[in-house]
């Protein structure tokens, strides 16, 4: 399964999902936006008036739910992929994304979603490389200058997006962390194109079919 997937992994605002999205259209695989299911997690917990911090009562939404990301964010047949980028998520997400068992609960599904592919997954979020998918034939690690990934997040600013690395990168549960043998990629003042092109080349490159 993991000879077919190529790991993207980073902060927020590095440009993880656009070049993702990117890759895949270029290769003809598909994609997964790991941070919408996390999202979506979140707004439906928030649409049913659960406390975030309840860890268990949010668990269990992430155990239950039927999510889909393609061709839009669904939570249990409900189009949400406008409403999971609220300001309100931006702000609970990263409490969910803390939760043991949620995570568990969404690498269960991102591996089963991967594996469903005909041809291949490109798949981004902030535990990829070394978490769900630590063989993927190749592993990125996006990253970007605070200034930049505040700019790329429009109204959030640079205290929310610091803010939000530092409970990614200290939570217990999966931190975001560059893998061993990613290939890091500065994405400041680069255009997502170009930086997609440049994973494509390596893949061709260096990774046989």
């Amino acid at each position: 399964m993991s000879d077919r997937v190529i790991a993207i992994d980073g902060p927020a605002g590095s440009g993880k999902s656009s070049v993702a999205r990117a890759v895949a259209r270029d290769l003809g695989w598909s994609f997964l936006d790991t941070g919408a299911m996390y999202r979506a997690v979140t707004l439906e917990a928030v649409a049913r008036g659960i406390d975030i911090n309840d860890a268990d009562a949010v668990a269990a939404i992430a155990e239950s739910a039927r999510l889909t990301t393609l061709p839009r964010v669904t939570v249990n047949g409900r189009d949400v992929e406008d409403e999971i980028r609220s300001d309100e998520i931006n702000v609970a997400v990263s409490v969910v994304a803390a939760n043991p068992r949620v995570r568990a609960a969404m690498v269960s599904r991102q591996r089963d979603l991967a594996a469903a592919q005909p041809l291949g997954t490109v798949v981004e979020g902030r535990d990829i490389t070394t978490v769900v998918f630590p063989d993927a034939s190749v592993k990125i690690f996006l990253t970007a200058s605070l200034e930049e990934r505040a700019r790329r997040r429009g109204e959030e600013g640079e205290d929310s997006v610091a803010r939000r690395d530092e409970a990614d990168s200290t939570r217990a549960a999966s931190p975001l962390r560059q893998a061993d043998d990613a290939i890091v990629l500065d994405t400041t003042g680069r255009d997502v194109e170009d930086v997609a092109q440049e994973i494509v080349q390596w893949l061709k490159n260096n990774v046989s079919n």
